[in-house]
């Protein structure tokens, strides 16, 4: 388990149980004390925990990882899903991309493509993104069309947030918005815990024609603050094969295609 996966690790522990030891922690995550204690106060240095004598206590706050520290959960069933996804966008198309890290995986397929790298304007892919990472990741390895919009960065996700992103979004069509979520459910629809990013989420659909969900089995069923569209809105859903089938039946029903990944 890397850097990572173990800060990741530890901040769940605290989120449960408000606090933990050096020793507890040691346990659960099957390494030493000694990196379990630099752990803590790296952490610590970060403002993310308050370090106590033998241990570490949560400090209140809600812990949205920043992405650089989220570690590859369920990492083999996203890139299968960023595949399965990737696989959806054509030469030509303009395509809408939010953050996240199986948004990532989509960039990532994306840009190892050969047919979506033409330097011919007639196939040229344009990747209309409000995040700064996953433009990076298309930028240095592809010859797509990047366009970013404005806003404020949240340094949780690298996105773009708020009314300066708006004016970009609102002057585009997008053949299709492929969009990451932290919650699908056929009810309640499609939403993020931010409402900032579920803003730039709904101007995104707003704009599509098409609108492709991307999201692993943990994110199916679920709830989350702030709603992005309504599932009519939906055309398809991309998952992974670990997903409840009762789950993925209720989308069909609902009129949404699924691609289990």
């Amino acid at each position: 388990m890397d850097r990572y996966a173990r800060w990741n690790s530890l901040l769940e522990l605290l989120t449960e149980s408000g606090r933990v030891t050096v020793e507890e922690a040691a346990e659960r995550l099957d390494v030493s004390q000694a990196t379990i204690r630099r752990d803590f106060d790296q952490l610590a240095q970060q403002q993310m925990i308050t370090r106590t004598r033998g241990g570490a206590v949560a400090n209140g706050v809600s812990y949205d990882l920043p992405l650089r520290y989220k570690t590859a959960k369920h990492s083999e069933e996203k890139q299968r899903i960023g595949a399965a996804a990737a696989a959806l966008v054509s030469p030509g198309m303009v395509v809408g991309l939010n953050g996240g890290t199986t948004t990532t995986e989509v960039a990532r397929a994306l840009a190892v493509r050969p047919d979506l790298a033409s330097g011919a304007d007639d196939a040229q892919l344009t990747v209309v993104t409000n995040a700064l990472n996953i433009a990076n990741e298309l930028l240095v390895r592809s010859r797509m069309k990047i366009v970013v919009t404005g806003g404020v960065v949240r340094p949780q996700s690298f996105e773009l947030v708020g009314p300066l992103g708006g004016g970009i979004l609102r002057e585009v069509t997008l053949d299709v918005a492929l969009l990451g979520v932290d919650a699908l459910d056929v009810t309640l629809g499609a939403a993020a815990h931010h409402e900032g990013e579920a803003a730039m989420n709904s101007l995104m659909v707003a704009r599509a024609k098409r609108v492709v969900i991307i999201a692993d089995a943990s994110k199916l069923g679920g709830h989350a603050f702030a709603r992005i569209c309504s599932v009519d809105r939906i055309e398809t859903l991309v998952t992974d094969s670990s997903a409840d089938p009762d789950l993925i039946e209720g989308f069909r029903h609902a009129g949404l295609t699924v691609i289990v990944a």
